[in-house]
Formats: C-alpha cells, structure tokens, sequence
C-alpha cells in the first residue's frame, strides 16, 4: 500500500470550516457550522490523516479553536494534525497530551529557531515544521509579511536539526485550484532529505497523482481543501487514487 498520504483540511475560523483565498481573511467562504462534523465525514470516508489550522489562533498568536481538535482526536479513527496558533511548549503539550499525533510550528520556526529546534529535540517526528512560500521566500504571521528568508534555507536548518516533516504551501496558489508547483515542494525535498507535504493549488486527482509520482523523491502526501469543498472530487476518490 502507498505510503503517499492525502491530508483532508479544515480550516477553522470563530468555529465554523471556512477556506480562504491566498491567506486573505477578507475572501473567506464559510462551507460548515461544524469543523467536528466535517472531520468525521473526513474520517468516515477512510482518511487516516486529517489535517486542521486554527486561523483565528494564526492570526491572534493563541489557541482558539483547539477544542475541535481535541475533540477530533479522542473520538475518531483518524490522526490528527494542528497548526496555527502554536507558540509555546505549553500548546504543543496541549495538543499532545490530548491526543494530537502532530503539531505544526509555521511562524514560530522563523521568528524563534531555537526555540523550534528545542521543540524538535524534545518531540520529534510529533513537530511538523510549516514553511509558507511566496516567490521562494518564507511567509510568516498568516502570510501578512514576506521575510528574507529563503524556504529551502530554513528547511535546511531544521532538518539539520532533526525535523521529520516539512509541509510547504505555495501561498500563489493556495485556493487558487491552479495545480500545485511541484517543482517548488521538490526543491524543498532535495534541501532537506525529509519528508515533504505538499499544499496549496490542488483541483485535480491529477494533481495527486503528479505529486505522488515524486514520492521516491520526498514528496510524502497532499493537504486538499478547496478542491473538496467545492466537490471537485471526494476524499474517498482522493484515497482510492492513490491506494489504487
């Protein structure tokens, strides 16, 4: 069976399932009451991974729509991935202790290395690390900023440090549904000899696929939202496309 893993998202904005366009919060669609609900639905359509951001916790710098999560965690089959909001080793406990199996550290890894990589020592393959890329520089405090920082630089340095993990969002094409740049996640891959999740412009089983087809090389899964969301295609169609 693949290893090539789909990761079904929910964005999470004043508890309702919403997805953005490029990260702006003001071209926001609101596609749930129930950001438990969907997970399940996630869950019932065979998902092993699902993968869930609290944007207002992103913007706000604290945990606010944690309690979906952990709720998601304890109560489904499926494992779970957090981002946004997570600054502290008490939210990475947080999450942890209650079942998470992995958190992400996006704006923290620019901001504060050390701290990132003390969180990687200590947790392992649990931290993900969430690199945001814009022209190939990194994207920090909900894309609002671009920093100087080059993405596969910072993904090298963490992985020197011990990250298993890179997501890597293309914010071009973040909800774009323009096809994801492959040649962007690859190059991450090549940096950092770790595993690597694509996200961002996904519209097609296609666009899959022609991520899966660089799995020897790092590319490890796929976050899909919009493409969902606007049923383009299931997470079911998702999961048999690649398990096929």
């Amino acid at each position: 069976m693949s290893n090539f893993t789909i990761y079904p998202a929910i964005d999470m904005r004043g508890g309702q399932c919403v997805r953005l366009v490029q990260g702006d919060y003001d071209q926001e669609t609101v596609y749930g009451d129930s950001p438990f609900d969907m997970a399940k639905s996630f869950a019932d359509q065979g998902a092993d991974w699902i993968h869930m951001v609290d944007l207002d916790g992103a913007k706000e710098g604290v945990r606010i729509n944690d309690s979906y999560v952990i709720k998601a965690a304890s109560e489904l089959g499926a494992r779970i991935q957090i981002g946004g909001g997570i600054r502290t080793e008490r939210d990475i406990a947080h999450y942890l202790d209650n079942g998470v199996e992995r958190v992400i550290l996006g704006s923290t890894a620019v901001s504060d290395p050390v701290f990132t990589k003390d969180m990687i020592r200590k947790y392992g393959k649990h931290i993900a690390i969430g690199i945001d890329a814009k022209d190939g520089k990194v994207a920090t405090h909900g894309w609002l900023q671009t920093s100087g920082t080059l993405a596969v630089e910072l993904g090298k340095v963490l992985a020197d440090a011990g990250a298993e993990t890179f997501i890597v969002t293309d914010i071009a094409t973040d909800g774009m549904l323009s096809g994801p740049n492959v040649n962007g996640i690859l190059a991450m891959a090549e940096a950092t000899g770790k595993n690597v999740i694509a996200s961002g412009g996904i519209s097609s089983l296609e666009d899959i696929l022609a991520l899966k087809g660089h799995e020897a090389e790092g590319i490890a899964g796929a976050i899909i939202g919009k493409a969902i969301y606007t049923k383009r295609f299931t997470v079911a169609d998702a999961l048999e496309k690649v398990r096929g």
